[in-house]
């Protein structure tokens, strides 16, 4: 290659190092830093990198987006109002109201987050809230740009069955060519446990589940690794920041007022796998 077209190369490639902000990059940032966000959800950026992840996952403008099982809504709270934002379209899953055994706790649950989405609407702008379950209809098909599953294998894991009932619905949603952004408490490697009692998984395990559905990974991330965590913790990755759990989930018993979790405290954060995967055209 000729001296010329080399240094035209490191020229294009630094301009682009050093570029602005795009329109997109922007917003996310904005709405990462907005004031409508918990303290303690905002206080939790520097181990969740959302502006790193996001973008490592591909998020753009005018996007069609599904959040799976958003729980308390740390992902919501950008992901909304960025679709918002930008044209885009926002939904969730939710209780299966169509289930004639869903319990009333997960009915009323269900109904308070609608309310909530509704009190939000100028932020959020539409929110669709989607039934989820393991008797929940098919996801209607080629709907979605970007699908995020965050910390929700290790549930799956623990019904028959359930991994491959919805990567298989997430693999109908996805548009080709569409992405599955994957977050996930991550086991150090050999043999996996399954029930993930620990709430821990195995990069081998769940890339091969994903790759089963018909998914092509596309990317791996070390945005979301954590080398101090050792992973043997005694009440699981629930030990950790911010659950800091100090008896076994579930137990009757009082929590030992003696446990000593300054240990646990300065770990920090799980350690986390971080992955694209693609939808093939």
């Amino acid at each position: 290659m000729r001296p010329a077209r080399i240094l035209t190369l490191i020229l294009s490639a630094t301009a682009m190092l050093s570029a602005p902000l795009t329109h997109a990059d922007t917003v996310l940032t904005e709405v990462v830093a907005g004031d409508w966000r918990k303290a303690e959800d905002s206080a939790r950026d520097p181990a969740r990198h959302p502006v790193e992840s996001l973008t490592f996952w591909g998020l753009a403008p005018g996007m069609n987006i599904l959040e799976v099982q958003p729980g308390g809504g740390w992902w919501t709270d950008i992901l909304a109002p960025y679709a918002q934002r930008t044209g885009g379209r926002f939904a969730v899953t939710g209780a299966d109201l169509d289930d004639p055994d869903l319990s009333e706790r997960a009915r009323e649950a269900r109904a308070a987050t609608a309310r909530t989405f509704a009190d939000r609407a100028a932020l959020y702008g539409p929110v669709e809230i989607l039934n989820w379950g393991p008797r929940a209809a098919p996801l209607a098909a080629d709907q979605f740009d970007l699908v995020l599953v965050s910390r929700a294998f290790h549930g799956w894991m623990r019904g028959e069955g359930l991994v491959e009932r919805y990567l298989g619905q997430l693999y109908t949603a996805l548009k080709p060519g569409g992405m599955l952004a994957i977050e996930q408490h991550r086991a150090n490697p050999g043999e996996q446990d399954p029930g993930a009692a620990s709430g821990y998984v195995t990069e081998d395990y769940l890339i091969g589940r994903v790759e089963a559905a018909g998914f092509r990974l596309d990317g791996r991330s070390e945005v979301n690794a954590n080398p101090k965590d050792t992973k043997d913790h005694p009440f699981g990755v629930w030990t950790l920041p911010p659950t800091r759990m100090n008896a076994p989930y579930g137990s009757t018993e009082p929590p030992d007022p003696n446990f000593d979790r300054s240990r646990y405290d300065a770990i920090g954060e799980s350690d986390r796998m971080t992955l694209r995967f693609v939808k093939p055209q």
